[in-house]
């Protein structure tokens, strides 16, 4: 008996077991040519997750941001290579270069100088020109343009720039520009996605079993952003926080609603962005030569308009993500215990979207990409 009782303790003391995910959606131009799904979308209520169900795609987000950048720059609202200070009314400036202007090009391209805090998230009521001042968020060593370095902060000041130039909301002004065209039920931290689409959304576990983010109980959270008391937007002045709706990583969106922006990449006819803008976003704005930026340990070697490109023949990458020496393009996402990936052949005319819940933090692949991107990305 007294064995029996010491097993049961044990038992209640464990922690419970992740409950990892798994969805894996591929597509052509035609439409989609395979989605395949496994695990559990909510460990609470037991329900399995599906390829309709929406994630936090972490940084894939930057890629989707970039296409609403460049629909306002068709406008004519935006200018790749315009002082950002210009528009927002308040400067951003690396300290050691005070002469250089910093473009919404160089920030979109990781190349603006701007170095990751800590914590990058910033509350409302909190104003980010006073977190961009700080000396320490900026690279001394490189000027503007010169460096790429990888950094979230520079999403949120790109945000703030696109509500100065439109007037709108963050969050809003994507719905307009970039999801309701697409005929997408997506959004930035909750805001703009209908109930329906909310309840079914994925909670992001860590390998512990720790819910790490998104544990909404099927419903809409409280406050979409976060708030030090209270959260009352409606005091929020445009362009004061583009932080706010986590435009580094806060898009929520299914695999197949990732496979419609990857079809209308691949397309390229006109309809959403103009062949140039798509050019524009896909160009190469920064090749690792050696010396000229930090790849992350071989993760980063290519890169355009927050847009990726693999794999890099070139002695310290280790980039070729699918293990075939093919070019593509796309976005990887890391957060929360996420992986993901967003990515298109052009010449061959297909795609993949894919994310895995409750990875390990130290997981590593044959490439700079974890087990779990390479295992999804090369499925056939």
């Amino acid at each position: 008996m007294r064995l029996l009782l010491l097993l049961l303790a044990s038992v209640a003391v464990c922690p419970p077991a992740a409950a990892q995910a798994e969805v894996r959606v591929a597509f052509d131009l035609r439409g989609e040519t395979g989605a395949r799904t496994a695990g559990i979308a909510d460990r609470t209520t037991g329900r399995p997750v599906t390829a309709d169900d929406p994630v936090r795609i972490a940084s894939i987000s930057k890629l989707v941001v970039a296409l609403g950048v460049m629909r306002m720059v068709e406008a004519g609202q935006l200018d790749l290579d315009r002082d950002v200070s210009e528009l927002l009314g308040w400067r951003v400036r690396n300290p050691a270069f005070p002469e250089a202007p910093v473009t919404l090009r160089q920030l979109l391209s990781h190349r603006s100088g701007l170095i990751d805090p800590e914590e990058y998230r910033v509350p409302l009521g909190d104003r980010l020109a006073e977190r961009v001042a700080r000396p320490e968020l900026w690279d001394a060593g490189h000027r503007p343009g010169a460096y790429f370095r990888y950094a979230n902060i520079g999403f949120p000041v790109i945000a703030s720039v696109m509500e100065k130039a439109s007037g709108e909301r963050f969050d809003r002004l994507m719905q307009r520009l970039v999801l309701a065209p697409l005929k997408l039920d997506a959004c930035f931290n909750w805001s703009t996605c209908t109930d329906a689409k909310i309840a079914r959304h994925v909670v992001l576990y860590r390998t512990t079993g720790e819910v790490a983010l998104d544990d909404l109980r099927g419903e809409r959270p409280d406050c979409p952003v976060i708030a030090r008391a209270g959260c009352d937007l409606a005091i929020y002045r445009l362009g004061e926080n583009g932080a706010l709706f986590s435009p580094q990583g806060g898009l929520r969106a299914s695999m197949r609603d990732l496979a419609v922006i990857g079809r209308m990449l691949l397309r390229n006819d006109g309809s959403f962005l103009s062949r140039k803008s798509i050019a524009e976003l896909e160009r190469v704005a920064w090749r690792f030569d050696g010396a000229n930026g930090d790849t992350s340990n071989g993760f980063y070697c290519q890169y355009g308009l927050a847009v990726t490109a693999l794999p890099t023949k070139r002695k310290g990458c280790a980039d070729d993500l699918f293990g075939d020496e093919r070019a593509r393009v796309g976005h990887a996402g890391e957060a929360y215990g996420l992986r993901s990936g967003l990515w298109i052949d052009r010449a061959k005319g297909t795609g993949v979207a894919f994310f895995a819940t409750a990875t390990p933090p130290d997981s590593k692949g044959v490439t700079a990409f974890s087990r779990e991107e390479e295992r999804l990305a090369r499925e056939e």
